[in-house]
């Protein structure tokens, strides 16, 4: 009987701790955590950055990015129609195009962040945000999932323009024009540069 007792107990912790991961406060207080870091590494205007310190904002920006899922999204029908080594490059240019392009307006990361709304619908979440720097102001919000017990961002935009949607359009025409096999191509030139 205390074994039964026991294990409904342990049932109980768990189903609530998953129930508090699922909150709209956990995603927040998340988000708020890597902003911090970011803030930190950043520092003030004017401050130079060693190869080691870029690398690892790229690490901080991009870590709760869920590449894949992005991927996904980007090349829609063609992800599945591609073999598996095709689409692992895919994702690993994908990937590091994202990563570098991370850092190529660092002053933006130096802008305060205000929540507007956080809609959770199950393992899925929509955050809005609002950027206010120099008195600019700029929405930018994140498509979220819940996967491998952690929150990752699946696609995110600045100003209403989706990252992944964006490169969305773009390979679709390139793919429609010259082949999948030219947008990856062009990828790897990207990559490289």
């Amino acid at each position: 009987m205390k074994s039964i007792v026991l294990i409904i107990a342990l049932t109980g912790i768990v189903h609530i701790s998953s129930l508090a991961q699922h909150s709209v406060s956990s995603i927040q207080e998340m988000l708020e955590q890597r902003d911090v870091e970011i803030k930190e590494l950043v520092g003030p205007e004017g401050t130079e950055h060693t190869e080691a310190q870029k690398e690892e904002l790229k690490e901080i920006i991009n870590g709760v990015i869920d590449f894949e899922a992005m991927s996904r999204t980007a090349l829609e029908e063609t992800f599945d129609e591609i073999s598996e080594e095709e689409r692992n490059e895919f994702v690993e240019l994908f990937t590091i195009i994202i990563r570098d392009n991370s850092l190529v307006k660092m002053e933006i990361y130096r802008a305060s962040i205000s929540y507007l709304d956080i809609e959770l619908n199950g393992d899925k979440a929509l955050v809005k945000t609002m950027a206010e720097l120099d008195d600019v102001r700029t929405p930018v919000d994140y498509q979220m999932e819940y996967k491998s017990n952690e929150w990752v961002i699946t696609d995110m935009s600045i100003d209403e323009v989706w990252t992944a949607e964006s490169y969305n359009r773009q390979f679709q025409r390139q793919i429609a024009r010259r082949g999948f096999d030219a947008l990856m191509e062009t990828l790897r030139e990207r990559a490289a540069r």
